[in-house]
């Protein structure tokens, strides 16, 4: 807990307006994908084909949107930032896997890399002083 502490005085020390733009973008990207995966879940089957026979596969089609689009809510409003990126997390290591087991498609490998790495980042980083949870903890 004391390390959670010390990484967001750090943060709030450190906010600036670019980074607060980096995580709502981050949040509206995951969103939008979110939709995406929900409209058009054909699609979101075509990607699963690599590890259907896998055990647990229907479960992962019905994580990976809803934690998308809640996620992505939740980290473009600041609140339970942390939280909704380590539901991201799994995800996005899969969307990173699943181009070494299946068909290699480059687009979807460097956008699923640089969402990784910016939730890592938010993942240490926090929302910053410009967000809901920054601003829930100044009400007390």
């Amino acid at each position: 807990m004391g390390t959670i502490k010390s990484l967001n005085k750090w943060a709030n020390a450190h906010t600036y307006y670019p980074l607060d733009v980096i995580r709502v973008a981050l949040g509206v990207f995951l969103f939008v994908k979110g939709i995406h995966f929900l409209s058009n879940s054909q699609m979101l089957l075509d990607l699963f084909t690599p590890i259907q026979n896998m055990a647990g596969g229907m479960i992962i089609l019905h994580y990976l949107a809803p934690a998308h689009f809640i996620g992505g809510i939740l980290i473009a409003f600041g609140l339970l930032t942390r939280w909704a990126i380590i539901a991201q997390l799994p995800i996005l290591i899969g969307a990173i896997l699943i181009n070494f087991v299946g068909d290699m498609h480059t687009s979807n490998l460097v956008m699923a890399s640089i969402t990784f790495i910016v939730c890592l980042f938010f993942l240490f980083y926090g929302s910053g002083k410009h967000s809901a949870d920054y601003y829930f903890k100044m009400q007390k």
